[in-house]
């Protein structure tokens, strides 16, 4: 793990414009620079980077950040990676926190794996291109699929030798541990490796990875490659390291043979439902295009690649998991499946578009004419051609659900099965609009009245929403227990003399549903305390031992709020008000820089979604802030939550009236709950200068 120090010392060292100069073209505006912005299709540059507040913001598509949120999208890779790119950029030597025993143990497990995985991609690619066999053998196969030396190139093809131990050998000549070759799968062990073959269908039987004309000896070494006699095709995984390997039987060897492919097995750095095939070589252009194309297989991915459509990643025929969809979620929210048109194809695009529509996903299905697979049509056809027939003949999954599972089909029972199945896919839509579209749409599609359909859609969500309703109640209840902030006893505040009581009248605001009025105002307070959290608006206060202290944006909306045990909804608005309570002592605390470069990203994310706006101005116009102008703006944003706070609570206090009955003791209780309130918001609108209460 980076240090501190190390991570403060990158972030020191680190100018935006020259990390975003290496991606983006950029001019001088002003104090500030523009350019075309890299993640849409920027026409006119809409991307402005401000190397005084070290951040960056599109005006078009609204992405932006720091250098290190910048490199986190553009590149997509996580946030350690990007410290190490700045730091290797910089020259900084990179400084880990002493690990325990275990922890180094794992550490050094997992890089010892990639670099053997590493050291193999090299050696398979070697043997392709250098191998009397592996130019006569492999690089003659990916000829005779069509598939060019750039590709080859560009994807880091390779070879592995027909003998069952060249790999092994190899390695261990080269230094490399039996253990990682094994950890890794590229070898496995002779005294279970035919155990492993007949029971996972993963690993490939023994006398299935030799040539035909090399019987076992009784002499056979003790780990056997893998991958012997195959090609080979590396994953990568998003941050362009070598995770797992395929490899593919010849054409030659394929016939009566089940297991034409044979992957990597799951290990410490791979697990086939985290990764897609292909997706390194396709985030920029997914990002570019706004969309995906999912394809089943290697030679789909490549063949389109060659054909100039380069925003496209396999599964490799195994169901899509959550994961491989939030994975492809960071590049874009669109998607088109790309299958064969036969039976096979047909199952996978039904199999994954509900998990699709579930994650946000706009679902576009398009199902390839019989006989013709990704990879055979790719190659018929010229870019322009390939890129005019998805366009015309992709669907919607409305109308490949209708398409598949109605055409012909008269039984009304069979017939409302179909409907109901695509009724269900629109109710795993999170978004209410585009459920309302798709109704619509599929209502006239079929024919049928569309109260119908919502009626039928509105119980599967309700059934939904009571799966998850205690979980997510008990987890917001324990979060809030969590978040809860206890004041300081020692200091005093203006609002003392709201509070009515002993007991507080207002309940936390995390076990409420807040409408869009008390969200905005949270907003603006996270939004204050990140620009101006450790500044000082209350100076000289008395307190009870008779000294004075002062108080800073930070320490007066956490002792406020903590009067009556008030935490905001947003759980990042806590850290964000606790971490800058904590620093406020500090004299050289600067609230904003702490926020936007917080190790955190999502904190320094909504810190620079909260501050960017400002930014948008030249240094010369912007507004300074008064000391007192900041006060009263910082007083009235905390009066205005108490206000919408104790609005809510009288409407709940009505509702209760309405709905408890004839038991008296209940009823004068909310009676009395009810007038204590009414005068908490009459105080409270007093404070707000505001007689006529809302």
């Amino acid at each position: 793990m980076i240090d501190r120090a190390t991570i403060d010392k990158i972030m020191d060292a680190t100018n935006i414009v020259d990390v975003v100069g290496e991606f983006v073209t950029l001019r001088k505006a002003g104090v500030n620079y523009k350019g075309l912005c890299p993640f849409h299709d920027d026409k006119t540059p809409s991307f402005m980077v401000s190397p005084t507040k070290q951040i960056c913001k599109c005006f078009a598509c609204g992405e932006g950040g720091t250098a290190i949120n910048f490199l986190m999208k553009h590149e997509q890779i996580t946030y350690p990676e990007a410290l190490r790119w700045l730091a290797k950029k910089y020259s900084i030597e990179i400084e880990e926190k002493e690990l325990t025993p275990e922890e180094k143990q794992q550490q050094s497990d997992r890089e010892s794996m990639f670099i053997v995985n590493e050291w193999a991609k090299d050696y398979f690619c070697r043997t392709l291109k250098e191998d009397p066999d592996g130019l006569a053998i492999g690089k003659q196969y990916f000829r005779s699929r069509g598939i060019r030396d750039d590709i080859i190139e560009k994807f880091q093809l390779g070879y592995a030798l027909p003998q069952r131990d060249a790999l092994a050998l190899a390695a261990q000549r080269a230094g490399y541990k039996a253990e990682y070759l094994v950890k890794t799968g590229l070898c496995y062990e002779r005294g279970n490796g035919g155990a492993e073959a007949r029971g996972n269908e993963n690993t490939p039987a023994a006398e299935g990875n030799l040539a035909p004309s090399q019987p076992r000896s009784p002499a056979a070494p003790s780990l056997i490659d893998r991958y012997a006699g195959r090609v080979i095709f590396p994953w990568l995984n998003v941050s362009g390291r070598v995770v797992a390997f395929g490899g593919r039987l010849l054409d030659s060897r394929t016939k009566g043979v089940q297991q034409k492919y044979v992957n990597s097995p799951d290990s410490e750095i791979y697990h086939k439902e985290r990764e897609l095939y292909g997706l390194f070589q396709a985030k920029r252009a997914i990002a570019k295009e706004d969309r995906v194309y999912m394809v089943e297989g290697y030679t789909d991915v490549i063949a389109m690649h060659q054909a100039g459509v380069e925003n496209v990643v396999a599964n490799s025929g195994t169901a899509l998991s959550q994961h491989q969809i939030k994975l492809l979620r960071r590049f874009t929210p669109n998607i088109t499946l790309l299958y064969d048109g036969d039976e096979a194809g047909i199952h996978a695009a039904m199999r994954g578009t509900d998990m699709l529509l579930s994650e946000g996903m706009n679902v576009m299905v398009l199902l390839l004419p019989d006989g013709d697979d990704p990879d055979s049509f790719a190659r018929k056809h010229s870019t322009q051609e390939l890129k005019d027939y998805i366009e015309k003949h992709q669907t919607d999954f409305i109308e490949f659900k209708t398409d598949t599972l109605l055409r012909g089909v008269d039984d009304p029972v069979k017939r409302s099965e179909g409907i109901s199945s695509i009724v269900r896919s629109i109710a795993f839509i999170p978004e209410s609009i585009t459920r309302d579209s798709f109704i619509t749409k599929c209502a006239h599609r079929l024919q049928i009245e569309e109260k119908v359909l919502v009626d039928t859609m509105n119980k599967y969500i309700a059934r939904d929403k009571e799966d998850k309703a205690k979980e997510r109640e008990r987890n917001e209840a324990r979060e809030q227990g969590q978040q809860s902030l206890q004041p300081p006893a020692e200091v005093g505040s203006e609002g003392a003399e709201l509070r009515g009581g002993e007991q507080p009248l207002i309940m936390p605001i995390g076990l409420h549903s807040l409408d869009e009025q008390t969200r905005e105002v949270e907003r603006l307070l996270a939004q204050a305390i990140i620009r101006h959290g450790g500044k000082t608006i209350y100076e000289n206060i008395e307190t009870e031992d008779g000294g004075t202290m002062n108080l800073t944006v930070a320490q007066y909306i956490s002792y406020d709020l903590g009067q009556d045990s008030l935490a905001f909804h947003d759980p990042r608005y806590n850290q964000i008000l606790a971490e800058a309570t904590a620093h406020s002592g500090e004299a050289t605390f600067d609230s904003e820089s702490y926020f936007l470069h917080h190790p955190d990203v999502g904190i320094s994310s909504l810190a620079t979604e909260l501050a960017i706006d400002r930014h948008q101005l030249g240094r010369g116009f912007q507004v300074k802030e008064r000391e007192d102008s900041l006060r009263q703006h910082v007083l009235h944003l905390v009066l205005d939550l108490r206000m919408d706070i104790v609005e809510k609570r009288l409407k709940e206090i009505k509702q209760q009236l309405r709905q408890v009955g004839s038991d008296m003791v209940r009823i004068q209780e909310l009676l009395t709950e009810y007038k204590d309130t009414q005068e908490l918001r009459d105080a409270l609108a007093r404070q707000l200068g505001n007689d006529l209460v809302r």
